[in-house]
């Protein structure tokens, strides 16, 4: 067989690179500051980077980063419905997608939709529809679009935020915003904001109140657009679950506005008495 002599070919016998990694442990301790000195059963958040506006060819894009998660969305439309028989006269369409990169997880992963996606992406159809004034676009069709881009926990809370945020730098309209926030409950503990991490690991030895819970919220109107629950816990211990979950969309909030303004003072046009200046 003819050798290739423009490729550098790799070593005859050679191990993935995975072999070598620290792998986390399955047991996490329960007690103690968290592995990001991050502290349990208390509404503690990552810090947030947000950035709008970053994808030119996008009606509107949204960039967020909390700790090493970190994802892009960028928004198609309004423009006319692809398929004729999917036209609705007095609303229009929604259609959203989430895609994980193959780089994004521990485990490379391929570019083919697999089942996690298909569910995210029904997940984020159902927490952003009920904010989004439809009715103002019939007959047209509003695309959002999600790529993870690193996975390090709670990558559905954050794509409903950006994904929010980029359908607001699009000028469309909407009667909220729509922030993001899950826990992770271990036995009589939770943990806000899970890593990576801690949502494939557990302290607790007992089976009792153990799961995930995210919740989608419209923080002005007061009003839940999406939960999704995972698990065996409590009808107590989801309550309050569900109220933690809510603080940390309030703590989440004031960034989201302040990126919002942000991105519609550098995109607005100069003012009269800047013209004047120059």
């Amino acid at each position: 067989m003819p050798t290739d002599t423009k490729r550098v070919r790799g070593p005859e016998v050679s191990q993935s690179p995975s072999l070598f990694m620290c792998r986390p442990p399955t047991v996490l301790p329960s007690y103690g500051p968290r592995t990001d000195g991050r502290q349990r059963d208390q509404v503690d958040v990552r810090p947030v980077f947000v950035r709008c506006g970053l994808v030119s060819q996008a009606k509107g894009s949204a960039y967020i980063e909390a700790g090493n998660t970190k994802l892009m969305c960028c928004v198609y439309g309004p423009k006319e419905t692809e398929r004729k028989d999917e036209t609705d006269m007095k609303s229009g369409r929604l259609t959203t997608d989430m895609r994980f990169a193959p780089f994004s997880c521990p485990e490379r992963g391929s570019w083919i939709q697999g089942s996690q996606d298909k569910d995210f992406s029904l997940m984020l159809h159902e927490s952003l529809q009920p904010a989004v004034c439809l009715h103002k676009y019939p007959r047209s069709q509003i695309e959002v679009n999600v790529m993870v881009l690193e996975n390090s926990g709670s990558v559905l809370a954050h794509a409903v935020t950006c994904a929010s945020l980029a359908l607001a730098d699009a000028g469309i309209e909407m009667y909220d915003l729509v922030l993001g926030c899950s826990i992770r409950q271990d036995g009589a503990s939770y943990l806000v904001d899970p890593t990576y991490t801690e949502e494939n690991s557990w302290s607790s030895c007992s089976s009792e109140n153990q799961g995930g819970l995210t919740i989608a919220f419209l923080p002005s109107l007061n009003q839940i657009s999406g939960l999704q629950s995972d698990g065996e816990m409590a009808e107590e211990t989801l309550t309050a679950g569900i109220r933690t979950c809510i603080e940390g969309c309030y703590k989440l909030y004031p960034v989201i506005q302040q990126a919002l303004v942000k991105a519609v003072r550098k995109a607005a046009p100069p003012t009269v008495r800047e013209l004047r200046g120059k």
